[in-house]
């Protein structure tokens, strides 16, 4: 199962869609691309194996494994990319403005019961991170 991010690169922050097979599942807010800086950048674009993760404050949630020069990349839920992200991905039920949304733990409920069950019947579930071909500004490597 290969999930696809989509996103569109402002200057205060990221905001993208994610589908599968072609349906939107939901939202995302992440912060803007500062050249994979710890802790103030989104992640570089590519394909990373998704896996679950429990944490006393997120609860359950996804984990990126592999991300290039970071660790701890997380999906998780958050309505605030600058406020309340590190260098994370927020699923949101709908975009509020740039770099935030509403409804994060209902977007991240709906994404996280897709993933778990596919998890759940062993397949490798992935998330391929692109950039929209109609967005103004684009991340550089």
């Amino acid at each position: 199962m290969v999930l696809v991010l989509i996103r569109t690169y402002f200057p205060e922050g990221t905001q993208g869609f994610l589908e599968w097979n072609g349906t939107l599942v939901c939202y995302t807010i992440e912060l803007p691309w500062l050249e994979n800086q710890r802790r103030i950048s989104c992640i570089p674009e590519g394909e990373y194996v998704l896996q679950k993760r429990f944490s006393p404050k997120f609860k359950w949630h996804l984990y990126l494994q592999n991300v290039p020069g970071r660790d701890f990349i997380l999906i998780h839920p958050a309505n605030d990319a600058k406020k309340e992200l590190l260098g994370c991905i927020a699923p949101v039920t709908k975009h509020t403005g740039i770099g935030k949304g509403s409804a994060s733990r209902i977007a991240l409920q709906k994404l996280t019961t897709l993933i778990y069950a596919a998890m759940g019947c062993n397949e490798e579930v992935k998330i391929k991170i692109q950039s929209n071909p109609s967005t103004p500004i684009r991340m550089t490597r």
